[in-house]
């Protein structure tokens, strides 16, 4: 991929020389008059042509009938007309000279039209022949303030002004709606890019491109589907080695939110622990919520993220202070003791009465005058357990509402630009609007952010801290160490085994992998017949489990394909014969195998494995097993790689680390058996990324000393 190359169309689609509108007629409403008014409107410097082979002028201003009638050779074209005239319309503007083109009009595969689909797919090529820079199909056009280019369709007052936030993406009525919350809270988007069907320009494409402009400190993304993820994923490097952030709202968290995303797109939508999966890698912070996405970007643009989890505030009030504590402990975050110096000094400043402690011995610093209050932000700095401070305050709506309000934001504005070693913002007790007087103060201090209502706050700054601590994570060396002979020789039967169409492994042909990557299992025997069946558990000592071994066999439970506490030669022979019976029942013709398996007693179960979401690839997988998996869904994802540090965290995310760790008493259980297990995953999910669609470790019982996989799937990709 060559990111370098997309930034040069984007350059092209949002800088243009001149702006040739095909479609513009008097009908009222119509988007193609829309965007041209709104290029007049915001001062396009270019020259502006219109395009109608049926009329000599529309608005008083001259039409032509084609590109080779124009004054010069087009550069950007904004293409409003019927879905079966783009393709040819495109290719005549690429070879009269044009660059770049947004495409508005609509019918080309979305909702799953099939005859649509075609077209898209005749776009599509169209565009890799010519090389244009399109953004679009199905799209509302752009906003780009640098170049003062404006093809959105939006009728309402737009703000063009430099950085520092750039919007782009899949859907122009949710990007419109951001843009106009953003500008209620004081924040210019300079750019917003709706990149609709993405035929030709993609969203990585544009994150390309806004790497590179300095201005830039936000990228907002809405993705409801990505089409080509490892691009995707190099955009995003280059975007945060760069120091921008990315937030990202993104469709699929539900069945029926994955069903709007397709019927919208045309696209397949991922799952959303596959995409955050990837995301904690990369440096993408997602939200649920556009009212999430504002209050991230409010922080983000104007504040340096917290290198830790530990808050101190100064309030008004001491309800205030309770809500905060409530607020930092939902969220992740806390409150930490202050330390003595700091407590001392805070008392001296504020009188004795005036420092509150919490119930974790934090300590809270009520303000009670201007005098006193940059010392007071002062002592708080220079405390070891603070890793961020906030303070109490609120826009004022007019001129003399708050003086004292003013007064501090200009002090802390000049701190912070004195080289304040701690990030701070201001804090409000509830969501509010902000009128022109409280949106040009903000402006005043584009180094402090100003959060709206301590949940919301509070959510937007451990997203940020997250954020951080996943990247270090993901960022971190892993070994590279090449495949053992065992591990090599163990692929290479897997990849032929998948080869040979089988959709599935069996569980011992599974299990063989897993114990090549050093995943242990119990003591097992295949057996093929009832007397070979009780000399094998003689052999590994009762009790013994008795399992059916067949490909097509995938929940042996469900078929009564299982006999556990097996403890004479007699139960094994009447296991053998019902389980034969049951899986024949279920539609197994011919069984494999019959398993003898050592019985495992106590530990706890967990369930392990990977899988490959259609859109996001491969990933990790751990969480709480047991019957009550489906229900509670206690689980963790990750993308390989898998250090052992990334495992931990996974593990970590999770109520299984609290019960590893000897809840309530019991004895503690082998984390690092699991570590272990997580970390030879992500190996094989690397290893085999062109063979395996799935592994199912469920369960894997983790003991005090050790732990097994007692059952392993393995499903080949495409099966």
């Amino acid at each position: 991929m060559d990111l370098e190359a997309s930034k040069k169309k984007v350059a092209a689609l949002t800088e243009p020389r001149n702006a040739v509108v095909i479609g513009v007629s008097d009908r009222p409403g119509s988007w193609a008059t829309r965007a041209w008014r709104n290029l007049k409107r915001y001062e396009f410097p270019g020259p502006i042509y219109l395009i109608n082979p049926r009329r000599k002028e529309i608005f008083d201003t001259p039409c032509y009938p084609d590109f080779a009638s124009l004054p010069e050779p087009p550069d950007h074209l904004v293409v409003v007309v019927p879905a079966a005239s783009v393709p040819e319309l495109l290719r005549a503007g690429a070879k009269a000279g044009a660059r770049s083109a947004t495409v508005f009009s609509s019918g080309f595969g979305e909702a799953f039209d099939t005859e649509g689909a075609a077209l898209g797919r005749e776009l599509k090529n169209v565009i890799a022949e010519t090389g244009l820079a399109v953004s679009g199909p199905n799209c509302m056009g752009n906003i780009c303030a640098k170049s003062r280019m404006v093809t959105m369709t939006e009728d309402r007052p737009l703000t063009l002004r430099l950085g520092p936030v750039a919007l782009v993406g899949q859907s122009g009525g949710m990007l419109l709606y951001l843009n106009h919350a953003l500008d209620e809270r004081g924040i210019v988007a300079e750019y917003l890019i709706t990149s609709g069907n993405e035929a030709g320009l993609g969203i990585p494409d544009y994150i390309a491109f806004f790497a590179g402009q300095p201005e830039l400190k936000v990228i907002v993304v809405y993705i409801e589907a990505i089409s080509d993820l490892e691009k995707f994923k190099a955009a995003c490097r280059m975007a945060r080695a760069a120091g921008k952030s990315i937030v990202a709202l993104k469709l699929g968290r539900s069945e029926s939110g994955r069903a709007a995303a397709m019927a919208h797109t045309g696209s397949l939508a991922g799952t959303m622990e596959a995409f955050d999966a990837v995301a904690a890698d990369h440096g993408i912070i997602r939200t649920d919520t556009l009212d999430d996405a504002v209050e991230l970007v409010e922080f983000l643009a104007h504040t340096a993220v917290p290198k830790g989890r530990r808050l101190g505030a100064v309030t008004h009030s001491g309800a205030f202070r309770g809500i905060l504590i409530e607020a930092a402990e939902r969220n992740g975050l806390k409150f930490a003791p202050l330390t003595a110096a700091s407590t001392d000094k805070l008392k001296t400043i504020l009188g004795v009465g005036s420092l509150v402690s919490n119930p974790i011995d934090g300590g809270f610093a009520v303000l009670s005058s201007h005098d006193n209050f940059k010392a007071t932000i002062a002592a708080l700095e220079d405390d070891v357990n603070v890793d961020m401070i906030l303070f109490q305050e609120k826009l004022p709506s007019e001129r003399g509402a708050s003086d004292r309000a003013e007064v501090h934001f200009a002090m802390i504005e000049d701190m912070v630009v004195r080289g304040m070693r701690k990030p701070i913002a201001a804090l409000t007790l509830a969501s509010h609007g902000l009128t022109e007087y409280g949106r040009a103060l903000r402006a005043k201090s584009p180094h402090l952010s100003f959060l709206q209502e301590a949940n919301k706050a509070l959510r937007a700054i451990e997203s940020a801290v997250r954020r951080d601590e996943f990247e270090r994570l993901g960022s971190a060396p892993t070994a590279g160490a090449a495949p053992t002979p065992t591990e090599a020789a163990a692929a290479d039967r897997v990849r032929a085994l998948a080869a040979s169409g089988i959709p599935a492994l069996n569980e011992v042909q599974s299990k063989d992998l897993l114990r090549a990557y050093g995943i242990a299992t119990p003591t097992e025997i295949a057996a093929h017949s009832a007397d070979e069946a009780v000399k094998a558990a003689e052999q590994i000592g009762y009790p013994v489990v008795l399992k059916a071994v067949a490909a097509k066999l995938l929940h042996k439970s469900d078929a009564g394909a299982v006999a556990l506490h097996l403890a004479t030669a007699e139960a094994v022979r009447g296991a053998y014969a019902r389980i034969a019976a049951n899986a024949r029942q279920a539609g197994i013709d011919r069984l494999e195998a019959m398993l003898v398996c050592q019985q495992i007693s106590g530990g706890m179960e967990m369930v392990l494995g990977l899988n490959r979401d259609p859109e996001m690839g491969l990933v990790v997988m751990a969480g709480s097993g047991g019957v009550l998996l489906e229900l509670t869904k206690d689980v963790s994802f990750a993308a390989p790689p898998i250090t052992r540090d990334k495992a931990r965290a996974m593990i970590g995310r999770t109520h299984a680390a609290r019960l590893m760790g000897g809840y309530r008493g019991a004895a503690a259980l082998d984390a690092d058996a699991v570590v272990d297990a997580l970390v030879a995953l992500g190996r094989i999910a690397e290893e085999l990324a062109d063979v395996v669609q799935s592994i199912d470790i469920n369960p894997f019982v983790v003991l005090p000393r050790g732990g097994f996989a007692l059952d392993a799937l393995f499903v080949a990709r495409g099966r």
